[in-house]
């Protein structure tokens, strides 16, 4: 029996939102009859110590489904099952047994989602291939995060003009791994904090980082054919958390650390004149085509989130050429790339974006994208690959080629 006090609950903002004395959560989806939250006692925990049901009216508001949970605070650890159809040739793809990261978590702990299922197979525990694990104990879970507890010190954007900048891209983690970094935290946030006066004797004006979205480096399933050991997914151009900063990046692998640790980082680097441009894939997930995993938008709704063939749903056009392409087009889709990108920079302060692919995306999502930042702030700078990886609906990307590498007006865009 739960021991937790629940109400209704808004569907207004998605995700986990904490409040004086509980936790607002929403998600979308459309065609979902049952949806469980589960709640953890702590991050290496092997299954729930509650779970809380959603009534299908009294938490329910069209496509949202919200519940607001008293007694929980910011840490609280979750994940959800959620239940409907399961008919992959009209789009759907509904698991109950399936455990789901919400896609507007803040933070995950660590762990593995390939891992973990893998290592269940190698053991043989029955379920396992529909879904079903019984040790979640190395599963990422989401965590409650609290935005406004951080101290920003009165950190204001720079807004350094395009014409001075001195870009430097580099990746957060092999920035510092080698021991001749010299950092005592190599590898993480506050390790690149402390290689900031290097990178002023650099000269440069705004750091390009890699993708530090949370992802799995165990995704990768081939095999170094010298050593026999398993690759990784050392980049991470394959995002399973759209507002989580890597864990593993992180000097405090405690629930949330991440996203305290980024901040300061971002503090720091502002600080010393440096901006911070985030190197994000929006294109596609790590859930991978019809064969892949499902831990997120495909558990949710399947249908919304991904493009499907239209007459043949139980596939997916993969223009990304990872398994998978998000659906940019879709308003839920839309509505999810905007929240994600308004967090980055308002919650967050970082000062730009540099779109994956970002020919992939329909021209009007983009546009959207723009405006959207532009009334933010006029000087955020968006650039990205002006290319779509074969995909057939936008050659070339209108959007970023228009903009001819020019800062302009509105806001900054030009072709990487």
């Amino acid at each position: 029996m739960n021991a937790f006090q629940t109400f209704e609950g808004k569907p207004h903002t998605l995700g986990a939102v904490p409040h004086n004395d509980g936790v607002n959560f929403a998600v979308y989806s459309k065609n979902a009859t049952r949806v469980v939250l589960d709640l953890f006692d702590s991050a290496d925990a092997k299954q729930p110590s509650a779970s809380i049901e959603f009534d299908p009216v009294k938490n329910r508001t069209g496509n949202i489904w919200h519940i607001y949970v008293k007694g929980l605070t910011k840490g609280a650890i979750y994940l959800y099952r959620v239940d409907g159809p399961y008919n992959p040739p009209q789009g759907h793809r509904f698991n109950f047994n399936k455990y789901l990261l919400d896609p507007y978590a803040k933070a995950l702990t660590s762990g593995s989602i390939f891992q973990s299922y893998n290592r269940q197979r190698e053991l043989g525990l029955a379920g396992v291939e529909n879904g079903k694990l019984s040790d979640l104990s190395n599963f990422p879970k989401c965590v409650v995060v609290e935005d406004i507890e951080f101290d920003w010190q009165g950190d204001k954007p720079l807004n350094l003009p395009l014409s001075k900048s001195v870009i430097y891209e580099t990746h957060l983690k092999g920035f510092t791994a080698s021991p001749t970094s010299g950092v005592p935290f190599p590898g993480t946030y506050r390790g690149f904090i402390e290689k900031i006066p290097y990178l002023k004797e650099l000269g440069i004006t705004a750091v390009e980082l890699m993708p530090i979205f949370e992802f799995d480096e165990f995704e990768n399933g081939n095999i170094n054919p010298r050593t026999g050991d398993r690759l990784k997914n050392y980049w991470g151009y394959s995002t399973i958390g759209f507002f989580a900063p890597k864990t593993s990046y992180a000097a405090d692998k405690t629930p949330g650390g991440a996203v305290r640790e980024f901040k300061e980082m971002v503090r720091e680097l502002h600080k010393a004149g440096i901006e911070i441009i985030l190197d994000v894939v929006y294109n596609h997930t790590a859930e991978g085509n019809e064969h892949g995993y499902t831990f997120s938008f495909r558990g949710f709704e399947n249908s919304s989130y991904y493009m499907l063939p239209d007459n043949e749903k139980q596939y997916y056009h993969n223009f990304s050429g990872c398994g998978n392409t998000l659906n940019a087009a879709h308003p839920v889709t839309t509505r999810f790339i905007l929240d994600s990108l308004r967090y980055w920079v308002s919650e967050m302060h970082v000062d730009g974006f540099r779109f994956d692919l970002m020919g992939i995306h329909d021209v009007e999502t983009m546009n959207q994208v723009r405006g959207m930042m532009d009334s933010i702030d006029p000087s955020l700078l968006l650039y990205g690959e002006g290319w779509a990886a074969g995909g057939p609906l936008y050659p070339g990307d209108e959007w970023a080629m228009k903009a001819n590498m020019q800062k302009l007006p509105g806001i900054g865009a030009f072709c990487d």
